[in-house]
């Protein structure tokens, strides 16, 4: 397989995982860089992506799209940076990294949309509530280690950025367990890097006019 590496993304998606994520793994690689509507929904872009969202990632013949699932592949694809546990420990790593992809991203959006599930409908629910998923999400996060135990891993970039906007947006509830974790996670070299690279690509501010 060829290492050529090829990121698809935009600085205000969730792109911003995958580049954090390709900072940690410290591969080379192409950044190409997608406008939404436009060259997203191109065709070329769409052989890549059919559903004309970023990010994803083309590593030689290998298309990988979905946040949770490239960084679950660039974990593997490189383990000599040490992002995933060893095969027979996983089973820590799998659960909250797919619980981020779906009861607590879905959870979370929801709420931001204004809807809630009705008690008699949160069995039907994937997720079940938002206070279920609150308390969960704290179970994982309970003591002063990473979501996988003691060693930060792929998983800590997609659950930390999950908290880390919840946080700044107020998408989730701040509980201290949850500011301590993020405080923790967010405090690397490789994540300042790659904010550093997005915001760097973010459009200039236009200027309003004045009357």
């Amino acid at each position: 397989m060829s290492d050529d590496l090829v990121f698809y993304t935009n600085p205000m998606s969730r792109g911003r995982i995958v580049r954090w994520m390709l900072e940690e793994v410290g591969c080379s690689y192409e950044t190409e860089l997608l406008e939404s509507g436009t060259a997203m929904k191109a065709p070329d872009y769409l052989a890549i992506n059919p559903m004309g969202k970023v990010p994803a990632i083309r590593h030689g013949d290998t298309v990988v799209t979905e946040c949770a699932a490239i960084c679950a592949y660039l974990a593997d694809a490189f383990p000599e940076a040490g992002l995933s546990p060893p095969p027979d420990s996983r089973g820590a790593y799998y659960r909250w990294l797919f619980f981020a992809a779906g009861p607590l991203e879905a959870a979370v959006l929801n709420r931001v949309l204004g809807f809630k599930v009705p008690a008699e409908k949160e069995k039907t629910a994937g997720y079940g509530s938002f206070e279920v998923v609150m308390d969960t999400l704290a179970f994982a996060l309970a003591g002063d280690g990473f979501i996988a135990g003691d060693r930060f891993s792929a998983a800590d970039i997609y659950v930390g950025s999950h908290i880390g906007w919840g946080l700044q947006f107020d998408s989730i509830e701040k509980r201290p367990g949850f500011e301590a974790y993020w405080a923790r996670v967010s405090d690397r070299d490789a994540y300042r890097r790659a904010n550093e690279i997005d915001n760097a690509l973010l459009p200039a501010p236009t200027e309003s006019s004045s009357a």
